[in-house]
């Protein structure tokens, strides 16, 4: 399934929603590819996506959730993929 979490995280005078897939990585890249997501969008297990593209892709079929719904999918299905950690 197609998640999106809703637009709240600030960046570049915009806010932004994650776009993912609690099945494949493929799954979110082939739903992207479809939508004209730009494939710079991937950031290691989801597609940063502008708030104004959220409408259209809940059209299109991805599922809104919370983030902390789509950060616990995307661990239960394996997916996860945080940021490295950096020690000091």
């Amino acid at each position: 399934m197609i998640l999106i979490d809703p637009p709240a995280v600030p960046r570049w005078d915009r806010l932004w929603s994650h776009l993912a897939s609690d099945t494949s990585y493929d799954e979110v890249h082939d739903f992207a590819a479809a939508q004209g997501v730009p494939a710079r969008g991937w950031d290691r297990d989801h597609y940063d996506v502008p708030a104004d593209a959220y409408d259209a892709l809940v059209s299109a079929g991805a599922v809104p959730v919370t983030s902390r719904e789509l950060v616990v999918a995307l661990r239960a299905a394996g997916l996860r993929r945080p940021k490295a950690r950096f020690r000091d």
